[in-house]
């Protein structure tokens, strides 16, 4: 049977939906794991640093295909090899990357799909100018473990609060009890908070996030249904459930006898919204009717 080796920054509890949504992915080309593929996974638990190692114990098993499904996982997975074929989620560019020479003709050993996450990352402080128009700053909170993808949100984040005449404070966080010390510290002021999407340790520790914000009273935007569902205010971005679903086609696909070098990469334009009014109330926040008719969801 092939092998496939699934590579990821996070925890495996975390991404059970995920996980999900890739194996009908690899089942729609006919695979499934366990029948005719096995898949050997690869956790980092949110310490990036050991995904190059990682990385290597999937090039030493031999396995057909790796499915890096996260950033800094196929920064790892690309370091590794340039042989075995990588499929590739991410919230980043990867021509800007070097992954791909272009979208439309990978041309190497990678392809995949990108969410629309990074592009929104100016949208989620508009909504935020939106939720807090007496506010004077607004705050963003970046993965200093993932820094190239910092990097970008940083910067997109300088010039969307200058064109909102806001200013903006950097913060860092790697893990759940930093971010509870940024959120112990904003609660004291009228500050309203961002969590910078495309980052696999936000995005597994979104109901935490959530529930950290929730507990400081903390106006915070951020991405996905978990964070919203779990107390978050609003949760805007792009599909990460649909680039994994696509990742496993595109595994498939590889296992089936195609090259990643010419398979396009998949563009992912599915954007969701989610809104907890009942946390709108708790901190005495007036969602504006037509974003609440523009949500997927809402929580009350």
């Amino acid at each position: 049977m092939p092998v496939v080796g699934f590579l990821n920054g996070a925890a495996p509890e975390l991404y059970t939906k995920f996980l999900r949504e890739f194996r009908r992915g690899l089942n729609e080309m006919g695979f499934v794991e366990g029948q005719n593929v096995v898949v050997e996974y690869r956790w980092a638990e949110n310490r990036y640093e050991r995904l190059p190692e990682l990385a290597a114990e999937l090039v030493r098993r031999q396995v057909t295909v790796i499915a890096a499904t996260s950033t800094p996982a196929a920064l790892a997975a690309k370091a590794t090899s340039t042989k075995i074929p990588i499929v590739f989620t991410t919230a980043s560019d990867p021509v800007a990357l070097g992954w791909v020479a272009s979208l439309a003709h990978p041309a190497g050993n990678m392809t995949g799909a990108t969410q629309l996450n990074m592009e929104l990352g100016p949208k989620r402080l508009e909504l935020m100018r939106q939720l807090l128009p007496d506010a004077a700053s607004i705050a963003l909170v970046v993965n200093p473990n993932n820094p190239r993808v910092a990097e970008v949100q940083t910067r997109d984040a300088q010039e969307a609060t200058r064109s909102l005449g806001l200013q903006l404070q950097i913060l860092q966080a790697s893990t759940a009890d930093e971010f509870d010390k940024i959120a112990a510290g904003l609660s004291r002021r009228s500050v309203g908070l961002v969590i910078a999407g495309g980052d696999s340790f936000f995005l597994s520790e979104s109901a935490t996030l959530a529930a950290i914000t929730l507990r400081h009273a903390v106006p915070t935007v951020f991405l996905g249904r978990e964070f919203t569902a779990a107390g978050g205010l609003i949760g805007y971005g792009g599909s990460v459930a649909d680039s994994y679903h696509l990742a496993g086609i595109y595994t498939g696909r590889i296992l089936t006898g195609e090259k990643p070098g010419e398979m396009p990469v998949y563009r992912s334009s599915k954007v969701e919204m989610f809104i907890n009014l009942k946390t709108a109330k708790a901190l005495g926040i007036t969602i504006p009717p037509e974003l609440v008719i523009a949500a997927d969801e809402v929580f009350e």
